[in-house]
Order: structure tokens, then C-alpha cells, then sequence
């Protein structure tokens, strides 16, 4: 049997790495650090405008890869 693995979806619905996490934690793990990278221009991209970046978080999508 596989282990399931988890995709961390950006806002604009696109997993933010190339590869799964093993974990739903890992997953989870690794928010704190993709958010970090938007810190100097302050705020996320997408396409329907700009996400502050203590919003941020909030507009990830953890989901079971298929």
C-alpha cells in the first residue's frame, strides 16, 4: 500500500513545490518558509491582487495528491 502525500496549492491553485510532501505536517512544516520568500516585496502576488503576507498562510490549500 502507498503512503499518501500532500501538495500545498498557492492561491493561484499551483502546488508550491515540484515534489509532494510525505506528510500532512511536513506540508505544513514548510508553509512558514514558501511565505518567507515574498518578505522583501511584502506582499503575495495573485491573480485576483495582492495578498498581505500575515493573509497569506491562510490562502494555502493542503490536499492529498492523487
Amino acid at each position: 500500500m502507498e503512503t499518501q502525500k500532500f501538495n500545498v496549492l498557492s492561491p493561484d491553485g499551483f502546488p508550491i513545490t515540484p515534489e509532494p510532501f510525505p506528510s500532512e505536517q511536513a506540508a505544513r512544516d514548510f508553509i512558514p518558509l514558501w511565505c518567507s520568500r515574498y518578505e522583501e516585496q511584502g506582499f503575495y502576488s495573485a491573480v485576483g491582487g495582492h495578498i498581505p503576507l500575515d493573509e497569506l498562510p491562510d490562502e494555502l490549500r493542503i490536499v492529498t495528491c492523487d
